[in-house]
């Protein structure tokens, strides 16, 4: 099994974390050290959360001017980090108008309370049931866990909150149960990130769309781990060919930076006014700031078309091991959220990789979960499929 350390190493942390034995010290690029020296190639992001690499320089030069000038002020007074990150974020994607938050969790609390309000003020007060699907993860927060349809996420905390109904995600039997009178929202993710790296389908998900739109049901994509580059275009949806009313981001917005931001279009962010909801911390100048500098770097010409050639060349080259090892059972994802499918235990494979020097997750008991940063380069690409092959190999010799 994967080492993990005992709690009692620990005292003063509460114990909600399986943490690996190693202590992080220094990041740069692809690359982490521990207090060691060791060095490890980290193909963890930080959970999608470092998208352009540790410590990355534009974002790095940004931030130290930012902290030479304001640190933190309040919503009560206009923040002009705000605006410049809020456009940038509505130039680019289907919604108009930003809420800033600072996590993913908050972003899909913020989208949930702005389902029910505006079902409210459309003259619905009747629909007050978000849908959710099978196995997606979108967050710990009361009710960001109740949103999320995963009975281990639910166990110890019952009753947890009312309000959500699940189905079976890319079931045509499921499209028919969307609308039952009382459905205000659908929330989905494009990629089942911790559910074992599970894409919708592209037929299914404009079948949903086109469900939600004759019923007046708002659309609610989740790209928390998605968005942001991760799949080779700065919002997965675009390469679904659907339109959603709501998109909530967090992770690789702020390059390790804690930000969180959900997206509206302007008839539905109508619903929240003044006094609807807030954050203390969210949209913060430096959070802005981090945002900000993160997507001019990702907007420039060429990024996401390099993002796009490497994880094909990624994909491709996994597929490949997949045919020569009969122990790997699928490889699945786009961009550089791939996820690969094993017959043995993958929690044992983190241990292995990271006795090497190369850091992966896990997204279930049988998938490893591969998250580049989307700065990596083909040099370190060829390293991890290099090493990769050497586990298998070794794997087959040790069980002849």
């Amino acid at each position: 099994m994967s080492q993990s350390i005992p709690v009692n190493d620990l005292p003063a942390i509460m114990s909600v974390y399986n943490r690996f034995p190693i202590k992080l010290a220094k990041g740069k690029g692809s690359y982490v050290w521990d207090t060691e020296g060791k060095r490890y190639l980290d193909f963890t992001s930080g959970i999608a959360t470092c998208n352009l690499g540790h410590v990355p320089d534009f974002v790095h030069k940004k931030l130290s001017e930012q902290l030479s000038s304001l640190w933190h002020c309040s919503n009560l007074f206009t923040i002009p980090q705000q605006e410049e990150l809020a456009k940038r974020l509505t130039n680019n994607s289907s919604c108009d108008q930003v809420f800033f938050c600072n996590s993913g969790a908050e972003a899909n609390e913020a989208a949930i309370k702005l389902a029910k309000k505006y079902a409210k003020d459309q003259g619905k007060p009747e629909r007050t049931e978000i849908v959710t699907f099978h196995h997606s993860f979108h967050g710990r927060t009361g009710t960001t866990m109740a949103a999320t349809a995963q009975e281990k996420i639910h166990h110890g905390f019952e009753p947890i909150a009312t309000g959500f109904r699940y189905l079976p995600l890319n079931s045509q039997d499921a499209l028919s149960q969307i609308d039952n009178g009382k459905t205000t929202a659908v929330l989905v993710e494009l990629i089942q990130g911790e559910g074992g790296v599970r894409p919708v389908e592209q037929k299914w998900i404009k079948e949903l769309q086109e469900q939600c739109r004759q019923s007046d049901i708002l659309l609610m994509v989740d790209e928390i781990q998605t968005g942001i580059g991760r799949t080779g275009t700065l919002f997965a949806y675009e390469q679904f060919g659907i339109t959603p009313d709501v998109i909530t981001l967090a992770k690789g917005l702020g390059s390790g930076f804690p930000v969180g931001a959900m997206l509206a279009r302007q008839q539905v962010a109508a619903s929240f006014q003044p006094g609807t909801h807030g954050s203390t911390f969210g949209g913060n100048p430096l959070a802005m700031t981090a945002g900000t500098a993160t997507l001019d770097v990702m907007l420039e010409e060429g990024f996401r078309e390099d993002v796009l050639e490497k994880s094909s060349w990624l994909l491709k080259a996994l597929l490949n091991l997949k045919e020569r090892f009969g122990n790997i059972i699928d490889v699945r994802g786009r961009g550089f959220l791939i996820g690969v499918e094993v017959s043995g235990n993958a929690g044992d494979l983190v241990s292995i990789f990271r006795g090497i020097g190369i850091l992966v997750l896990t997204a279930g008991q049988h998938v490893l979960r591969i998250l580049p940063p989307l700065t990596v380069t083909w040099e370190e690409l060829e390293e991890f499929i290099h090493t990769f092959n050497r586990i298998f190999v070794e794997g087959e010799n040790n069980t002849k």
